[in-house]
């Protein structure tokens, strides 16, 4: 597994449990808010875990880019230095 393959599966599991799904039912370019219902506390909650796990800080003010699952992982890695 690449680290990239690593990186999506956590950013993944994380997503899927505070939206209360299985991470399989987590597509990678889903709308969180369209396709999952989530409402901004749970934007929230997704991105206090990601920080508190990769020991980030994520401006609040990007939660708006954050919608996908492929956008939480530009975003994370863009802060987490990721080269991915």
């Amino acid at each position: 597994m690449s680290e990239r393959e690593q990186h999506m599966a956590e950013l993944r599991e994380i997503v899927a449990e505070v939206l209360e799904l299985e991470p399989e039912e987590v597509a990678d370019t889903a709308d969180f808010v369209e396709e999952y219902e989530a409402d901004s506390l749970r934007a929230i909650e997704i991105l206090a875990r990601i920080e508190k796990k990769y020991k980030v800080e994520i401006p609040q003010a990007e939660l708006n880019e954050m919608r996908s699952l492929k956008a939480v992982h530009e975003v994370v890695a863009r802060h987490a230095g990721w080269q991915d």
